[in-house]
């Protein structure tokens, strides 16, 4: 071979720096870095074959190749064959990430990992659960089940009531269990209770996935875990560690007791409702017998009700949810009653025949019969439970678990006054054996608020807790007719009145504030006029004409205009049903709300009659919306609960969430007041008048006489008296508001007949010996809106309005239905220039010329709705002859 072949190879132009690389290479096999004469093996090839160097990139990467900062070879050591990689210095125990693995499949689990993970989760679960179930212990159903008193308080701490614990419990032997109760549980709630283990796996699945997604935390538990929650652990939680614990308890529970023992003691602990724990007490509550006595019937509606009393018991519980109304809650109770009764004979626990004696839902009778609880006491303990419950982080479960000392705001003294003085009138005006007719079916609310701290001082929510379940003091559904025109006064005051020159589309922001002295057309049968002036429509496209009380007009002919002040005295109706449509209904809808009536009691805002009372607030917050008045425009948080502790302290502090907003400057405010001191001073409500003492207030009556109220206030207490008849069968679902003409032997009950003579008295009694206190002077307030010279009338002019009242202004295919001009002395025309006279006026939709009570108009879409809901609407508040919202 040529010597010349043996020589290194000429420079391909790599010069120094490649000189220095390869300088610079480990010593061993390869002299030189791999990549410096073009080839992995270089000078190593068979025939020593050389390539051209790839240049200074290429260098580098041949450089750091062989300098082992590649990632595909590893360091070689002595003794290994050529391109294989050193084994590592010590094997991991867990070999994540993977070694020797790139990408992807460096972070992919083998499966022995995985193998291995379940093996040991699996493992350890089991050791947990073993370790679980070795250490908990059957607890003692009677010692954590008992039932605690809960102790109620009068304001001056003085004890009213203690509810609760034993006298509410009676433990019956499982022999004493009727069969078809036993089976109706079943049915419901656990069908494989005989066979399974006392668990349901898929269900507690389903309870620790909702616990987890924050959903709902109940359902899917067997017979023996409800047994085990309810009879014992104290912790009523629903977190997780409860859960594992209430399932080894179970599980030991389902191993060591006996079937028949769960369930007797299931249904010796169960809460059904009416403070009764276990079937026996359950039993005496809804039926008034023993359990050993119930039927298959009576045992389904048990079994029902243990779903939940709140929205199963027949009697309702809106007190607690206003969705819980004893229409509801029926509908609810006999739709799951049926479905019970379907499934046992279904599961083969009953025989159809048996299903099929009971047709009829089981007759329940009334839901107290505590005598701790009779009179007013029942009333105020239901209204003190419902404010805990809606109100702090006390939950209906626990508050009936009891232990808790509830100290209210409620005055014994003022209680007792305000149910003697209801108690007086009923005695001395109401006799249902001489005019069942008329007098049968009356019933009374009440209640009193401490304007400066929003504390309900006294209510009268009926006759007897025990016998008259619904509290007419927080719920009565009957209109409150014209004791909502102060909001609509308020509203006028607050906002102004829209301009009817100005842009409609501008019209909400071009406002002029409304003076007391402000004028407005006092005329019956006033035709309603939209901000823009045009004459407003209902929805069939017809005019309203506004009613007035008796069909008579005030003011002076031909504008008939008189103050708002006036307007209130009298309690005129057009006057404020226009005023109303000129501040814009969804103002006056807003005042209310501000003063503090609950939106959800407002009716719709959509018609001019809501500015006379079509809403059916309750008496509370009544009282509470007129004490923001007395208060000089600060409205307060209504409350009946002042704190209320634990056997470890304070639970719960009214002071210490206590809120008070100004929702009315004081001028607005105090100038309301002012005006309804025109009222008792002067007007409709003079009956209500305290010697030396200033009142405010007013009436308020609905059309067709169904409901009176009086609201008034001093500066230290405002209340609210309502009066209406309704059918007392609170299970039907059409009950109907009875009109009250001939009630109390009165041709008809306003607001200043038997209501302000309540309030009166009451009052009287209640600010005996308290200090005499004025109500503030009020600022000037607002501009006097219409105040525009009348036209001098003339002979053309009186006969143009004559001929502009001719009966047919308009001929609609209904008028010819209308009635007779009415013989009264206000229909009566003496003298054929009077612009009143005349027969029918425009087309009367909403009036009635003859001026009988029978003969009324047709209400409006939004009356028609508050008839489907049991509320009085009659023939509308500007439809009706006796002018709905207004009186005398």
């Amino acid at each position: 071979m040529s010597e010349h072949r043996r020589k290194p190879p000429p420079s391909q132009g790599g010069g120094r720096a490649a000189a220095r690389r390869g300088q610079s290479a480990p010593s061993g096999r390869r002299a030189a870095p791999r990549g410096a004469t073009g080839s992995p093996s270089g000078s190593y090839g068979p025939e020593g074959d050389e390539r051209p160097y790839g240049g200074r990139a290429e260098a580098r990467r041949a450089a750091q190749r062989g300098s082992g900062g590649g990632r595909r070879r590893a360091a070689e050591g002595p003794g290994r064959g050529r391109g294989r990689a050193a084994p590592s210095a010590r094997k991991r125990f867990i070999d994540y990430p993977r070694a020797g693995k790139y990408g992807v499949a460096r972070w992919m689990p083998s499966w022995r990992l995985v193998t291995g993970l379940f093996i040991g989760f699996f493992g350890s679960m089991v050791a947990v659960a073993g370790i679980g179930y070795a250490v908990v212990g059957v607890p003692d159903p009677a010692k954590a089940a008992e039932a605690q008193n809960n102790v109620y308080y009068w304001a001056d701490g003085s004890q009213m009531v203690a509810t609760g614990g034993e006298i509410n419990r009676q433990i019956i032997p499982y022999e004493e269990i009727p069969e078809a109760m036993r089976f109706a549980v079943m049915s419901a709630e656990n069908k494989t209770f005989l066979e399974d283990s006392g668990i349901d796996p898929r269900g507690i699945g389903r309870a620790l996935l909702n616990m987890a997604t924050g959903g709902q935390t109940q359902g899917g538990s067997t017979i023996t875990q409800q047994y085990v929650k309810n009879a014992m652990l104290n912790d009523q939680s629903q977190t997780l560690s409860r859960k594992f614990k209430e399932l080894f308890i179970s599980i030991k529970v389902g191993q060591q007791v006996s079937k028949e023992k769960v369930m007797a003691g299931y249904l010796n602990t169960a809460y059904y409702g009416r403070g009764a724990y276990g079937l026996q007490a359950a039993s005496r509550a809804y039926f008034g017998k023993k359990a050993a006595e119930l039927n298959a019937s009576e045992c389904a509606f048990l079994a029902s009700v243990l779903k939940g009393a709140t929205y199963y018991d027949p009697a309702g519980a809106t007190s607690i949810d206003p969705a819980a109304t004893p229409q509801d809650n029926r509908m609810r109770a006999e739709k799951r009653w049926k479905w019970i009764l379907d499934e046992m004979v279904a599961d083969g626990r009953i025989e159809q025949a048996e299903r099929d004696k009971f047709t009829e839902f089981p007759e329940v009778q009334s839901p107290r019969s505590n005598t701790q609880l009779s009179g007013q006491i029942g009333y105020l303990v239901d209204l003190a439970q419902a404010y805990i419950i809606n109100n702090t982080d006390i939950t209906a479960e626990q508050l009936q678990q009891g232990g808790y000392e509830i100290h209210t705001t409620f005055d014994k003294k003022m209680v007792d006054q305000l149910e003697a003085a209801v108690t007086k009138v009923q005695k001395e005006n109401i006799d249902p054996e001489k005019r069942p007719e008329t007098d049968t079916h009356v019933e009374f609310g009440g209640a009193s608020v401490d304007p400066a701290s929003g504390a309900i001082k006294a209510i009268y929510g009926g006759v007897d807790a025990t016998e008259h379940f619904t509290n007419n003091a927080d719920q009565t559904g009957a209109q409150v007719g014209s004791t909502f025109k102060p909001f609509v006064l308020a509203a006028a005051m607050k906002w102004g009145v829209r301009d009817p020159d100005g842009d409609p589309v501008q019209a909400q922001d071009e406002r002029t504030i409304a003076s007391p002295e402000s004028l407005y057309s006092g005329k019956n049968k006033l035709k309603i006029n939209t901000y823009d002036g045009n004459v407003w429509h209902n929805e069939e496209g017809k005019e309203w004409l506004q009613v007035n009380d008796g069909d008579e007009s005030y003011g002076e002919p031909p504008k008939y205009d008189i103050t708002l002040r006036e307007a209130m005295r009298i309690s005129a109706n057009s006057a404020f049903v226009q005023l109303g449509m000129d501040v814009g209904l969804d103002k006056v809808k807003e005042a209310a709300v501000d003063a503090g009536i609950l939106e959800s009691s407002l009716a719709s805002a959509d018609y001019p009659s809501f500015s006379i009372g079509t809403s059916d607030p309750s008496a509370i917050r009544l009282a509470g919306a007129y004490a923001t008045f007395a208060a000089s425009g600060t409205r307060y948080d209504l409350h009946s609960v002042s704190e209320v502790t634990d056997r470890d302290g304070v639970v719960f502090s009214h002071d210490s969430v206590a809120e008070k907003e100004n929702v009315f400057e004081a001028k607005v405010a105090d100038n309301v007041t002012d005006v309804l001191k025109t009222v008792v001073d002067d007007g409709t409500g003079t009956s209500a008048a305290l010697p030396g003492r200033e009142v405010a207030g007013k009436t308020g009556t609905t059309d067709g006489n169904k409901s009176a109220w009086f609201v008034g206030y001093t500066p230290q207490l405002s209340t609210a008296i309502g009066m209406y008849r309704m059918d007392d069968d609170e299970n039907n679902k059409n009950r109907e508001f009875l009109e009250m003409y001939g009630t109390g032997n009165e041709d008809s009950i306003h607001g200043a007949s038997f209501p302000a003579e309540i309030w009166h008295d009451y009052m009287e009694q209640a600010l005996k010996g308290k200090e005499v206190i004025d109500f503030p002077t009020p600022e000037p307030i607002g501009e006097v809106i219409n105040d525009e010279p009348d036209p001098i009338p003339t002979p053309t002019v009186t006969e143009t309005e004559e001929e502009e009242e001719s009966p047919e202004p308009s001929p609609t295919p209904t008028e010819s239905e209308d009635p007779e001009p009415s013989t009264s002395p206000s229909q009566t025309c003496n003298n054929p220039f009077d612009p009143t006279c005349g027969g029918t006026i425009g087309n009367d939709n909403g009036g009635n010329e003859s001026g009988d009570p029978d003969d009324e108009a047709s209400p409006s879409a939004s009356q028609s709705e508050s008839d489907s809901q049991g509320n009085d609407s009659g023939g509308g508040f500007f439809a009706g002859t006796n002018g709905k919202g207004n009186e005398d």
